[in-house]
């Protein structure tokens, strides 16, 4: 008798389909020669400190650090899980072979070893691996096993990480909880090897918002036939520099003096690995990261695309020829597809490279019909997302032109850049979503004319034209949402738009695919982050714990990104774990003699709410009203700390006269004339002056 177990009842009942297994007992299927049962996921977890020694039952400083002899496993305090693993242990006893169809993953092959270890299986076992849960697919993996040696360096990896994890989570969270947590019933202080330096990117990102000082600039256009023209200077920096260039423009005609056209392609965008669909989910739905999980996780369950925790946005050459056969089962996308089926599919480098392709390769349909499968509405925006970016990779380059156009005022240069599709190539597949090959913020940048400039516009030629001058400010980077936090996890706090780069870098990521959105979840659950918006914005508490965080190597994401290029050493047989778990306890025992050796007096009030920090963008200033003890409130010392009072978005700024807000370009025309608040206030004057005047009724001019 052979037995197959699964990661959870729905893929077992599909597994047993294929194999002929029909006949349902309690806890699996039978029959053909197979039996199938599931795991429900993690059955086993590593030990806590108490199941080692009484000793470690307590929170005690004097205890740690903990590193125990050797790491045991045991079943979750759950009856359900602890029936259903006594039934595969009582199935494991009565079997010939077992053959791990846990999901093809670290995850998956640690949850399923795990299981077998406790169980005591001596039998023999193979491994089912598959990219999707097809029929078909299935069928190709049971007619292939694997030896399950060919993935013991998968089981490593994952074995290493939950070790590690253990060995940094488990200690520094009581190392900080009862070195610095301080309020009535204090809360755990939750420290964790990739959560710590994720909340380190949120606060630092805010707190460079909070520190950020705008300076004023002024830009030079000009309007010549329809087109804008930008001053070739660039910005200046003082308002009386660009008033006499603008004197010099004034009574003077522009003479175009070149004019440059250039050919261009655009290649497809690349296929999706489990990040880039969560970040442009995150762009287009505001799904979070989680929620993109489970509705991909979902799709992949019900057949319609392929595994979903890839860290790959490439193709294995062996795909290829199943291309034809995927896009004729998409029939919603007929009219896309039966062009590109009408002759030789493209085969591009950007798409196909075994070399960039391990386990599994980057996610896309599979050749079920998606019309037949019954999907929520979130399911199909999902599926809809990934079947265009599958088609758009078979459509040719996007050709366009771009023209610059050179020309002279009095003795002043300007530029004016335009483009034109030429060939919308692969992105007739979205339509005019996608129509543009420029982002607003390079078109205001370029002074982009976005294809306008006139066919007959000449060299030589000259008129009259309609010069502008504008005042702008610098901005802040902008808070993270979850897709951006994303990006950051993935290159380590690195701010990276290049595809290729971003490829280079993911060995250095922090977190993989399939638990960033945990870890951004426990952030939120934990009180240390929080939603404003579509944004994500520190709490008092997250802030507190990083400022408290002296360690380096507990809030840094380059270091811990060095640290999950190890693991991944791991998985692929290049570094021995054991080295990677003895540097771990090396670093343990030095974060713990440092603290311990703090002796000034840091606490953190744990039982603050879950609002922004004071002094960030959304935050109030004060704790929460169940803290125990308010903080002193931050000294006002500059305009740029004096919240605008009427958008809250931006602060205010002394004008000629009156105090006005900075984010003036994005709509707010808040104005504090001088008459009212004099201009000889200091900023924490002004501050108290408008809390005062906007608690009894408002003193400002908004439009």
């Amino acid at each position: 008798m052979k037995l197959c177990v699964a990661e959870k009842p729905s893929v077992a009942r599909d597994i047993a389909a294929i194999l002929g297994a029909n006949d349902r007992h309690d806890g699996y299927y039978e029959g053909n020669g197979y039996r199938v049962t599931w795991t429900l996921g993690h059955l086993c977890e590593l030990k806590e400190p108490a199941d080692y020694t009484e000793m470690w039952k307590r929170w005690s400083l004097q205890a740690l650090p903990m590193f125990p002899q050797r790491f045991g496993i045991k079943l979750k305090d759950d009856a359900g899980v602890q029936r259903q693993f006594r039934c595969i242990e009582a199935l494991i006893k009565q079997s010939d072979e077992l053959i791990n169809c846990g999901d093809a993953g670290q995850e998956g092959e640690l949850i399923q070893r795990w299981v077998y270890q406790l169980a005591g299986c001596t039998i023999p076992v193979k491994r089912l691996w598959v990219n999707s849960m097809t029929d078909q697919a299935l069928r190709e993996g049971f007619d292939h096993l694997l030896d399950a040696k060919e993935k013991d360096n998968l089981y490593y990896a994952g074995l290493s990480r939950a070790i590690g994890d253990w060995l940094l989570g488990i200690n520094a969270t009581r190392l900080y909880t009862l070195k610095y947590a301080s309020g009535y019933g204090r809360n755990v202080l939750s420290i964790g090897r990739v959560q710590t330096p994720t909340l380190a990117l949120v606060v630092a990102r805010q707190r460079e918002i909070e520190h950020f000082v705008p300076e004023d600039y002024w830009e030079i256009k000009t309007l010549y036939r329809g087109v804008t023209f930008n001053s070739t200077q660039g910005r200046y920096k003082t308002e009386g520099e660009a008033s006499q260039v603008m004197e010099r423009i004034a009574e003077f005609p522009l003479t175009v003096t070149s004019i440059e056209k250039k050919k261009g392609k655009e290649a497809p965008p690349r296929l999706f690995d489990l990040t880039s669909l969560q970040v442009e989910c995150n762009k287009k739905f505001n799904f979070g990261a989680d929620t993109t999980l489970q509705l991909i996780q979902s799709l992949y369950e019900k057949k319609v695309t392929t595994y979903p925790r890839v860290d790959t946005t490439y193709l294995s050459d062996d795909i290829y020829p199943k291309v034809p056969e995927v896009m004729r089962a998409m029939s919603p996308y007929a009219s896309l597809t039966q062009p590109i089926l009408a002759s030789k599919l493209r085969k591009s480098k950007k798409t196909f490279d075994n070399a960039k392709v391990t386990d599994h390769h980057a996610i896309i349909p599979t050749n079920v019909d998606p019309v037949v499968v019954p999907m929520s509405r979130d399911e199909k925006l999902v599926y809809d997302t990934i079947a265009k970016r599958f088609i758009a990779a078979f459509y040719p380059d996007c050709e366009f032109a771009t023209t610059t156009v050179m020309a002279t005022v009095n003795d002043c240069g300007f530029k004016a850049t335009g483009k034109q599709v030429l060939k919308p190539g692969w992105r007739a597949v979205y339509g005019g979503a996608a129509a543009s090959t420029q982002s607003d913020e390079a078109k205001a940048a370029d002074g982009d004319t976005n294809g306008a400039i006139p066919p007959d516009m000449a060299v030589g030629e000259s008129g009259p034209h309609e010069p502008s001058l504008l005042k702008k400010s610098t901005q802040p980077p902008k808070l993270y949402t979850e897709g951006t936090l994303l990006r950051a996890m993935e290159t380590a706090g690195k701010t990276v738009d290049d595809d290729d780069l971003r490829e280079a870098m993911k060995e250095n990521g922090i977190g993989r695919p399939s638990t960033r959105a945990a870890i951004i979840e426990t952030l939120f659950k934990r009180h240390y982050i929080a939603h404003q918006r579509k944004s994500i914005v520190a709490t008092q508490a997250g802030c507190q714990l990083i400022d408290t965080i002296k360690e380096e190597l507990l809030k840094s994401a380059k270091l811990t990104g060095v640290w999950e290029a190890k693991l991944r050493q791991i998985e692929r047989g290049e570094y021995p774990p054991r080295q990677f778990i003895d540097s771990l306890k090396s670093m343990v025992s030095q974060i713990v003699l440092n603290v311990l050796s703090d002796n000034s007096g840091s606490a953190i009030d744990t039982h603050q709410g879950d609002g922004p920090a004071p002094g960030t963008p959304g935050g109030s200033g004060t704790a929460a009203a169940s803290a125990p003890k308010r903080p002193r409130a931050k000294r006002i010392t500059r305009f740029e700390q004096v919240a605008c009072p009427v958008c809250g978005k931006g602060h205010m700024v002394k004008g000629n006269n009156a105090y006005g807000c900075s984010d003036w370009a994005s709509g707010c025309h808040t104005a504090l004339p001088f008459d009212q608040y004099p201009p000889d206030l200091t900023p924490a004057k002004l501050a108290r002056l408008i809390k005062k005047n906007f608690n009894t009724g408002s003193k400002a001019t908004a439009s």
